[in-house]
Parts: C-alpha cells; sequence; structure tokens
C-alpha cells in the first residue's frame, strides 16, 4: 500500500515529511488554495515523488511546473477532460485524475479516462477542492466499474486506521493503490504533524 501525503507548504516541515519516506509528495499550485505552493521544493530523495496538484490549469502552466521542479507525477483536481490528461501523459510523468464523491456519484464518469491516467483518486466532495476533512462512504467504491488502480482520500487521520484496516481486508478495496492523507495531520494549513505521520505510518503499517 502506498502514501501520498498531500499540501506541502514549507521547506523545512517538507524536508521533515519526506525523511519518513512517502511514496509521493504532493504540491498544490493552485492559488485559490491555503495550501498553494510557491518558491522552490528543497532537494528531497528521489524515492519520493514529487506530485504536482492542478486545478484547471493550463497545459503551458502545468508543463512549466513539471520542468522547474522535476514533478514525476501530475495530480488533475479540476474538470479536465480526456484529451486533456492525455496531453499531459505524454510527458514522462503518472497522472492521477481526481473524481469527487458524494452521496451519490455516477461511477460511469471514470470509464472513459482508464487509458490516459496512470490512476484515479477518489476524494470527498466539499466545498473545497481538497483538504475539506471529510470522508465519504467507502461502500460506494463497490460501483465502481473500473479496474484502474486508484488512491483513496478524503479526511483520513489516525482515528480511521481500524477503518481503513477493515476496508483494505475487503474486497471493495482490491484496486485500492494507496493512502492519501493532507488536512487530518496538520498542525495548520500546509504544516504537516510529523509525529502523527509515524504513528500513522507504523499503525497502518505501511513502509
Amino acid at each position: 500500500m502506498k502514501l501520498k501525503i498531500c499540501g506541502m507548504k514549507y521547506p523545512e516541515n517538507i524536508k521533515e515529511v519526506a525523511a519518513l519516506q512517502p511514496d509521493y509528495l504532493g504540491f498544490i499550485f493552485y492559488d485559490k488554495s491555503k495550501r498553494n505552493y510557491e518558491g522552490e521544493i528543497p532537494m528531497i530523495s528521489n524515492k519520493v515523488k514529487k506530485t504536482g496538484v492542478f486545478v484547471n490549469a493550463s497545459l503551458n502552466f502545468i508543463l512549466e511546473k513539471i520542468e522547474k521542479h522535476n514533478l514525476k507525477a501530475v495530480q488533475l483536481h479540476g474538470d479536465e477532460s480526456v484529451a486533456f490528461c492525455e496531453q499531459i501523459k505524454q510527458n514522462n510523468v503518472e497522472v492521477i485524475k481526481v473524481f469527487s464523491i458524494g452521496n451519490t456519484f455516477d461511477f460511469n464518469l471514470v470509464k472513459a479516462y482508464e487509458n490516459v491516467c496512470d490512476y484515479f483518486l477518489f476524494d470527498t466532495k466539499g466545498k473545497e477542492r481538497g483538504g475539506n476533512g471529510i470522508i465519504f462512504d467507502w461502500k460506494l467504491l463497490k460501483e465502481n466499474p473500473s479496474t484502474k488502480p486508484y488512491f483513496l482520500s478524503g479526511g483520513i487521520g489516525k482515528e480511521s486506521v481500524d477503518a481503513l484496516k477493515d476496508f483494505l481486508n475487503s474486497e471493495v478495496s482490491k484496486n485500492c493503490y494507496g493512502i492519501d492523507v493532507n488536512s487530518k495531520f496538520e498542525i495548520e494549513s500546509g504544516l504537516k504533524d510529523v509525529e502523527k505521520l509515524i504513528k500513522f505510518k507504523q499503525n497502518l503499517e505501511i513502509g
């Protein structure tokens, strides 16, 4: 099971969190986000995949960030089309397409993206484009017809460990590739609590 820690903002904190060796570290390039990343990303291990998170950004903007920060993955958190995802995929990066799940969701929408993305990410539909701290009903994933590997996201915290273990031992989770965490591990927006993350990894036996 992979671990993705998203919404990084402060250089020293980035280095501390990267030292935990998560599989992915997410940087949000969206000026309406409280976790919007500006400036240079400090040097971290190549084993940690730097992931750029974008919301309806232009192709040129994304390509510029890929080159500037040597991004290994691009997470598309807006209303990006299949054709747009295909364009991003041609740039030697992993493409993660986000789908926001509410009380209901038409999983047929994901089918068209299967061949243009490496992974899906299922997050909770909320006021913000992410980092809302709310868990959606994971049982809804029974309706997902796709076998594309996905990240489970949305309000996952240290108190979610038992529920996560139950989920990961169920048939519903068979295509779950990784866990994505953000707001529940923050001291403030963008500043992660390293001790909480360490305990979470240990309790969930990730890494």
